[in-house]
């Protein structure tokens, strides 16, 4: 399969399922405009990234599917040119297009649910999601400093709005102000490295930027301005993916947000960045560099043990699942520092596991809340106890994903744990399969401690709970799908596997 998907004379075929996005904004804002109805904005959101996602497919698979596939395949994709200026459509992209697309519609469909019961303005979240959506998508083909910045920023922008949405609980509106201070202070850490690299390089493009370096360190030139400039950009890469010791303001946001917003947190708004984050190092060649490789290594142990060790006393579950991501990135962390070159694919196929994963587990944590009950989201430990005697498959879901995000086998976490740990076996990078090790086992306790929780004798008065027939509505039917996926994935890992040799960096 060619990782390179050629673009048309008019250079925007391959950016198809952004236009998309796009004009689905548009026409949800006027439906808004003319009447105001949840299902009707939902429908149209939802129809519009679902058109998208064929599209994206049809780009990413046709190239070797039949003839009628093949077909739509040229007409979304004509064989003229290579890449826009300021971005790159290739496998990688694709990929991550994909996962990025069916996490949006995972978090739409219970947004849906939750979005119901609340008494304001409702139809406007849809507007932020589809947004912030089509910022990911920007962001996992930026190949320039300058599509970074902007791309970065349509996903946060609007990630402000949706984590105060439900202002009437005063975690939420603090969640978005925190998120607010603390992202513009990352944005402008990444502004800085960006004038700094570009003061050595004299161009704002990846590739550009990776020719620029090659030669200057193969020489044996030191490059102080640019170690820097691209320390202070890690800052802030590191700062969106909530890796430590940038990690402070993820429990709080999390705990705060609305639990459709903070799955949208833990899967698009990560997968993007992770997808970002790489390229930038890959193709600017600045992973190279002894000192960044360094600082990667850093930050992803400290990651590892210290976002488990944090987690262990945890008795909020929102708060654990952050913890949780942050020790997760510093798995994938480590994947970047010891494969380096071929880390797309081992990143990619982490990220993906980690997304779904991901959204099973808030999935239940939202099937269980509300914006306005009078008790306030499902998100204590205690709110959680015994639950399966009333609701056992909700509880079968939430025990399905804990297990996955443990690394237990026949889960597809354990595949993507495997492929991990393999990767730094591989690169003889020792310390840092040790570090996963580790972490994997401090991880065990809090994770099984859950489960626990989930079996244990009722509450006599249980102030949360799932409404009657929750699996034959869209976010129980979206929860019951990717746990079947999970389960499926762990059991028949050969698609999982593929993606490590399908998918990569132009």
């Amino acid at each position: 399969m060619n990782p390179i998907i050629p673009f048309a004379s008019n250079v925007l075929m391959p950016l198809f399922p952004m236009i998309l996005i796009s004009i689905t904004t548009a026409v949800v804002m006027i439906a808004i405009a003319m009447k105001r109805s949840n299902f009707v904005a939902g429908t149209l959101s939802v129809i519009g990234l679902n058109a998208a996602l064929f599209v994206v497919l049809i780009q990413l698979l046709g190239g070797n599917a039949d003839s009628m596939l093949h077909g739509l395949y040229e007409l979304f994709t004509p064989s003229q040119g290579l890449i826009a200026p300021l971005f790159v459509v290739d496998s990688f992209a694709q990929f991550n297009m994909v996962i990025i697309l069916i996490s949006s519609l995972a978090c739409f469909t219970l947004a849906y649910g939750y979005i119901g019961g609340y008494g304001d303005n409702k139809e406007e979240l849809y507007l932020l999601l589809l947004i912030s959506t089509l910022g990911a998508l920007f962001m996992v083909c930026a190949d320039n400093l300058a599509s970074f910045f902007v791309s970065l920023e349509l996903l946060s922008v609007p990630l402000y709005g949706m984590l105060a949405y439900t202002y009437a609980r005063g975690k939420s509106l603090e969640a978005g102000f925190k998120y607010l201070i603390l992202s513009a202070t990352a944005s402008a850490t990444m502004l800085m490295g960006m004038a700094l690299i570009y003061s050595n390089t004299g161009t704002l493009s990846f590739r550009q930027i990776g020719m620029a370096i090659v030669p200057m360190f193969q020489n044996g030139i030191v490059m102080p301005i640019l170690v820097v400039g691209t320390a202070l950009m890690l800052f802030g890469i590191a700062f969106k993916l909530s890796a430590v010791p940038f990690h402070t303001w993820t429990p709080d946001v999390y705990q705060g947000a609305p639990a459709p917003v903070a799955t949208f947190l833990g899967s698009v708004s990560k997968v993007a960045m992770m997808a970002l984050g790489l390229r930038f190092l890959l193709s600017t060649a600045t992973l190279a560099l002894p000192a960044v490789n360094t600082l990667i290594v850093v930050i992803a142990s400290l990651s590892m043990i210290i976002g488990n060790v944090l987690a262990l006393r945890q008795q909020n579950i929102k708060r654990l699942l952050a913890y949780s991501s942050i020790a997760h990135i510093g798995y994938v962390l480590a994947i970047i520092s010891a494969v380096k070159v071929e880390s797309a694919g081992f990143v990619s196929l982490y990220m993906a596991v980690y997304a779904f994963t991901t959204i099973g587990a808030f999935g239940v944590v939202t099937i269980m809340s509300s914006p306005y009950k009078r008790q306030g989201e499902a998100e204590l430990l205690e709110n959680f106890q015994g639950i399966f005697w009333q609701r056992p498959v909700l509880t079968a879901v939430l025990t399905v994903m804990l297990l996955s995000l443990a690394g237990i086998p026949l889960t597809a976490g354990f595949i993507s744990k495997f492929f991990a740990i393999f990767a730094t076996v591989s690169a003889q990078s020792w310390w840092l399969t040790a570090m996963i090790i580790v972490g994997s086992a401090i991880s065990l306790y809090y994770y099984l401690n859950l489960m626990v929780t989930l079996f244990r004798r009722p509450q006599e008065v249980q102030p949360h709970d799932a409404v009657n027939h929750w699996g034959v509505q869209a976010g129980g039917i979206m929860v019951l799908l990717v746990t079947l996926a999970v389960l499926y994935f762990g059991i028949f890992p050969e698609t999982l596997s593929k993606i490590i040799t399908l998918v990569r960096i132009y």
